[in-house]
């Protein structure tokens, strides 16, 4: 049988990741398996709220401008820049993704937006 969460749980555990977070917390962007980072965006402090099992990282959208090119395919959230990682493997895509941007092909100095960042909890 399956571990099922209740609601309450996720949302606390999203909470945690909030805190883990901190209050200099990073989202980078990068290419399949973050081999290449191609932008960074500085989270709000805190990052997010958690409600129904989604944590919701605030301040979004964001603008920042491309450090490499390539196509955006992953992201991560660590503690600062060059910090601990506090969650990996978050998809990214222009929609229907942990990380919607407005696009995935990404150009050196070109301005990259992101729209928005979730994370949803599992069962």
């Amino acid at each position: 049988m399956a571990v099922v969460y209740t609601t309450a749980v996720k949302n606390a555990r999203l909470e945690a990741v909030v805190t883990q977070i901190g209050a200099t917390g990073v989202l980078e962007v990068g290419t399949t398996g973050m081999g290449t980072i191609l932008f960074s965006v500085t989270l709000n402090n805190p990052a997010g709220t958690a409600s129904g099992g989604v944590l919701t990282f605030s301040g979004f959208p964001k603008n920042t401008t491309a450090s490499a090119s390539g196509t955006a395919a992953a992201g991560r959230i660590r503690t600062a820049t060059g910090g601990t990682d506090i969650v990996t493997g978050l998809t990214v895509g222009t929609s229907s993704a942990d990380i919607i941007v407005n696009t995935t092909t990404v150009v050196t100095s070109d301005p990259v937006q992101v729209t928005s960042a979730t994370i949803t909890h599992a069962a």
